[in-house]
């Protein structure tokens, strides 16, 4: 099911859900407009789990940033244009009521710390990887953690695909969010023991599982965990 919209109304403009959209996609045109150098990018500024723990190092002319650095640089790159796509509209989507639930200061934290974990999840079980990860994916799964814990009842607008019986549905944000989780698991159980690049399912687990965690410490105190759905 893809999610289209929500009916969760949020009381501040979300400055920061929207600046991370803006940077991601500003940097996947970066990366489109460098041609045949462009996987050369994605070796610099990924995190590669061999570089990341000491186990590998880079050619001199691709260690652009310190090591740790591309712990951070690799959230903001993607790998084309639906992976671009698919990642922004679930932060568009969940993000603004996140960021509405903590304040601004405390979403750029909250989504760093998502995205940092999600990279661990996926990086420790393999620390001699020399596979670079990049995307917000493990971030933004942080943010649907939240969510799922905060606004479970609220509505959110999904097209399910059935060919020409496609339609779209209001559903619970649990259950869209739940279907998400299940989905993410049992694709990892499919992918174990398989090499090569593809969907870092492990950083999707992580960073909604790190979602869950830190949200009680980072909302305001008068948000509430399960609130009631909006009724129109």
């Amino acid at each position: 099911m893809l999610p289209l919209r929500d009916d969760n109304p949020t009381t501040i403009q979300p400055i920061f859900t929207i600046g991370i959209i803006t940077l991601c996609c500003l940097v996947f045109f970066w990366q489109l407009s460098l041609g045949q150098a462009q996987q050369s990018a994605v070796y610099a500024f990924g995190a590669i789990p061999a570089v990341l723990f000491g186990y590998d190092q880079l050619p001199a002319h691709l260690m652009m940033v310190p090591a740790w650095m591309t712990a951070f640089t690799s959230m903001f790159m993607h790998g084309g244009w639906m992976h671009l796509i698919g990642n922004m509209l679930y932060l568009w989507i969940f993000g603004n009521n996140i960021e509405d639930a903590m304040g601004h200061g405390r979403f750029v934290l909250f989504y760093l710390l998502c995205g940092i974990a999600a990279m661990l999840a996926n990086a420790l079980p393999d620390m001699h990887s020399a596979i670079p990860m990049i995307g917000a994916s493990g971030a933004i799964s942080g943010v649907l953690g939240a969510y799922a814990l905060l606004y479970p009842h609220a509505r959110v607008l999904v097209i399910i695909p059935a060919g020409f019986l496609s339609q779209a549905v209001w559903l619970p944000a649990i259950l869209v969010l739940g279907f998400w989780f299940v989905l993410q698991i049992v694709s990892s159980l499919i992918t174990v023991g398989q090499s090569g690049g593809g969907v870092a399912w492990g950083a999707h687990i992580g960073g909604f599982i790190a979602g869950i965690a830190l949200i009680p410490f980072f909302k305001k105190s008068h948000v509430q965990f399960f609130a009631p759905g909006h009724r129109h």
